[in-house]
This record gives structure tokens, sequence and C-alpha cells, in this order.
């Protein structure tokens, strides 16, 4: 049964004290006796506002260095007896308590402590909150009677309750804090599990246990399609260049496909350092280049092949002036752009049309992190797998071919191998001059793609280099690509197929390289 009590009595213990003290000084004008614990209560008294040491409460002194200071029955029984059970208010006077209505509790910063790559394990351990969690837990549970709030940014909504239901919180307000108590509680045990899990890991990066935890950030208007119903959630311990740190400047709010396309876009983005820009559609490129500045960079991109374009996500890895916003505003129906930066005239520019989204997030320039995890869900469970971080320079690639490229010819190679990596396999990527002139992506057969991309070029295929994500297992996909002008191939090598493979390519006389490494996406 709801319990909608006064609150007498609030018990403050606080590591991120932002607004206790102005929490304080209205709880204590409102009536509430104040009870709190080491720097908390020094911060309370250093400006005057009433409060009782645990200490006090409890009869007990901290000991061992704070390590126990809350652990203690009267504590307890304060804030988990029955306010309607009369054998447990009997147990509370027995116990020489009094009763806790309000506990204001976070806990010490372990994620952030361990997240610092000079933590020691010593350092770890002393920054696992115990009493904390505890005195969270024991409210939440009895969420009926205490209310518990472990968020400075809920301390408004509640004074607003207290201001405006005499002196007490409702039962839904009540619910709600004990939900996200408990969800603290869960992601500070999973960061300790995590942790400890690394000692498991024997050379891996995957540990045995793997905890994950993700905030609810907002609904979608429906999933990839409109019978879908579909939501975003939030990884809130992800450091990296993420869409969810995005702002939207302009435009409708995204879908779920706007964000699975866009995810695709700025992971694309993270590979150049030079100017960059792209056009994806579906997740896969149909267009991407490099130039001397962002504006020829996104021309040639989208010259790539502008019928795929209609309706597409754009990516820039530079700010967006306003010679490179005249283009994009010319651009026929443009989903999104992003970018980490656009200038006051470009984007008042861009803003005039009203359904296309643009997208700033600053991070892109960081470029891209190592050692990161993905993760996939499949039915039943997760797949895991390391980054596709490899790179390859130009002292990396063996030459198989009686020909080999020129200087030229190697740019656009080792452009268009890097293009490839992020095109849905099978893949094949035709480019020129830094820019794709032809994607042929997703195809049950390597050949197939093959002469997608080369349809998709159309004459410019000529004088192209071609890559491609993995070996060609026959010579029917080479035969395609010389036939129509290609002069130089990269692709990973390892076919048994491969004798005939170079063989085809000295026939035609076009260089070919090896990487050694397969770069499928699927």
């Amino acid at each position: 049964m709801a319990n909608n009590n006064k609150i007498k009595r609030a018990l403050i213990s606080v590591f991120d004290k932002t607004g206790i003290v102005e929490l304080g000084q209205a709880l204590h004008q409102l009536g509430i006796e104040i009870i709190s614990t080491g720097g908390t209560l020094k911060l309370l008294k250093e400006n005057k506002i009433p409060a009782v040491s645990v200490s006090a409460f409890t009869g007990f002194p901290e000991v061992m260095g704070g390590r126990v200071k809350t652990l203690h029955p009267k504590i307890y029984t304060g804030i988990l007896h029955r306010r309607d059970n009369p054998e447990d208010v009997e147990q509370l006077v027995r116990a020489e308590s009094r009763s806790i209505d309000l506990i204001i509790v976070n806990l010490y910063p372990f994620k952030e402590t361990v997240a610092r790559p000079d933590v020691t394990d010593a350092e770890a351990i002393e920054n696992i909150d115990i009493g904390g969690p505890t005195m969270i837990r024991a409210a939440a549970k009895n969420h009926d009677s205490v209310t518990v709030i472990v968020d400075p940014e809920d301390y408004e909504q509640l004074l607003e309750q207290i201001r405006g239901k005499d002196g007490a919180t409702d039962s839904s307000f009540k619910r709600k804090c004990a939900k996200k108590a408990f969800a603290l509680t869960a992601d500070y045990d999973a960061a300790i599990a995590n942790y400890f899990s690394q000692d498991e890991k024997g050379g891996s990066q995957f540990p045995q246990d793997l905890v994950m935890r993700f905030d609810y950030k907002s609904g979608l208007r429906y999933g990839e399609n409109p019978h879908q119903q579909a939501a975003l959630y939030q990884d809130n311990a992800y450091q990296p260049a993420s869409l969810l740190k995005a702002e939207i400047l302009s435009g409708k709010e995204l879908s779920y496909n706007n964000y699975n396309d866009l995810d695709a876009c700025l992971e694309l983005l993270l590979a150049f350092k030079e100017p960059f820009a792209c056009v994806l559609k579906h997740s896969n490129p149909c267009g991407a280049a490099v130039g001397k500045n962002i504006a020829l960079a996104f021309v040639a991109a989208y010259e790539s092949d502008p019928l795929s374009a209609f309706g597409s996500i754009i990516g820039l890895n530079r700010e967006i002036d306003i010679d490179t916003a005249h283009h994009l505003h010319e651009t026929p129906f443009v989903e999104c752009i992003l970018a980490p930066s656009f200038t006051e005239e470009a984007l008042k520019l861009l803003k005039r049309k009203k359904a296309r989204r643009l997208l700033v997030l600053p991070e892109i320039a960081n470029g891209k992190s190592e050692n990161l995890t993905r993760y996939r869900h499949i039915q039943g469970g997760l797949l895991a797998q390391s980054a596709d971080d490899a790179e390859v320079k130009a002292n990396d690639l063996k030459v198989v071919t009686k020909k080999a490229p020129t200087k030229k010819q190697i740019d656009d190679l080792l452009f268009a191998w890097k293009v490839v990596k992020h095109t849905k396999s099978n893949a094949i990527v035709l480019a020129k001059d830094g820019a794709t002139v032809g994607i042929g992506m997703g195809q049950t057969s390597r050949v197939d793609s093959g002469f997608m991309a080369v349809k998709r070029a159309s004459g410019r295929a000529a004088g192209a280099v071609m890559a491609s994500d993995a070996f060609f297992p026959m010579t029917d996909g080479i035969e395609v690509a010389t036939e129509a002008g290609i002069t130089a191939i990269i692709q990973p090598g390892g076919s048994k197929a491969d004798d005939k493979i170079i063989a085809a390519a000295d026939k035609a006389k076009v260089a070919m390289v090896f990487t050694g490494i397969r770069h499928f996406k699927h």
C-alpha cells in the first residue's frame, strides 16, 4: 500500500556534490532533518546547513578510513522498516533508531577511475563503493515508504514534489526513482565485474563474462519498415566518436534506417585523414573521394553515382564552408548531412530545406580509435570481434604481375582498398584520381559485383583501378574489369586459382598487387 507520509529525515552521502548545497538549504528550510557523512557533512556545515553526522545517529564512529560508516543496524532499520507493519515499527523503537524517509546517494567513480590508462589495481579496489549501493538498494526495495535519489538532475523534481504534496512524494515518483536506483547499482556492479573479467582474458580482448548496459535514449518513429516499432539506446561508457553524441542542427528526427546509414557513414569518415567526402545508401558507399579541399572531395564523391545518391546520407570530415554548402544544397533529396562543423553561412543556406537533417559531430576530426570491439546481436546471443583496423601501406603491397603499378596507381589502389573495406561483401570498388567511379556490393558472386561496378562506372572505368575485398576464385572477374579498361588491381590473394588470376592479368597487361589481408563486411 502506497505510503505518502511526510519526509521528516534525509540521509545525504554523495561523491558528486553537484547541487548538494542548494538542495541541503532547501531541505533544511522545509524542516527536514539531515544526516550526513564525511566530505558531504563537511560541505553542508561549511555552508551553515545544520546536519547530524552518521556517527552521532548510530553511536558508532566511522572506521577504516571511511570504509565503514553507514553499515549499521540503526541506518537500515531506519530505511527498511515498513511503516504500516506494527512489528517493524516496534523493532525500530527497540533498535533506538528513527525513520529515514529520503536517501540521497551517489557512488565512488569506479568507471571513471578504471578508464584511466595508468590506474592501479589498488586504486580500482578503493573506488568500489560498498555503503552507497547498499543504502541505495535498501531504499529502493522499500520505495513504498522511502524516496531514493541517485541523480543530481532529479533534485529539482524532488523539491517540487515535497513542496507540492505537503512534504511528501507520490508513489509514482518514488517508483520511478527506485527503478533508476536499481539501474545504477546494476550498471555499477557490471562495471566492476567487467574489470575483474580482464584477469580471465588470457591474451584475448574478450572477457569470459560480458555484462552490458544501455540507457533508453528515445523512441523512433518506426523500424526498418513502418509496421515495426523501434527505439534508441545509449552506451554511456562508450568514449569514441558516436552518433549519440551528435547534435541535430536542423531537420526532423532521425529514423532507425538513418541511424544505421549514418553509423556506416561515420565509420568511413573516420578512416581518412585528408579532406574526404562520402555518399551512402543502405549502409553502403555509392560514392567516395578525397580532394584538395572538402568541396572538391564532395563533388567527386557525388559524381561517382548521382543516380544512387538520391535519398542518400552524406558525410564530410571537414567543416562545411559556404562553397561546399552550395554544392550540397543543389543536390537532389538528401536525407542527412554529417560533418564535424558548419560555418554560419553554410548552416543558414542548408537550413532552407526543412526536411534535410543536419548533424554536427566535432569528434569526427579526432579520427578513429584503436582496439575497439564490435558487437552484433543474433537470435539468442551476441557476436563479438575486434574492429577491422588492419591498414595496408605501399610498402606492404606484393606485386605479383610482370607489370608493376605506377606511383599514381598505387595511390588510387590504396584509396580504393580503404573504401572497399567499408562496402558490403562481395565488394568491388573502381577508383580514379582519388575518387570512386563505380561500386558493386552485396552480391552473392564476385563477378556480379564486378559487372555492377563496371556498369555504374560506364566509360569512366577506362584508366581506373579496381579493389576487391576478397580473392578472385576464377578469372571471370578479372576479365570483366580488364575488358572495361581497368589498369591495376588490388586484392588479398590466397586463392587456389592465384596462378590463373595472375596469368589473366598479365595477358591483359595490367598490374596486380596482393595485400594478404581480406576485408569482408557482412
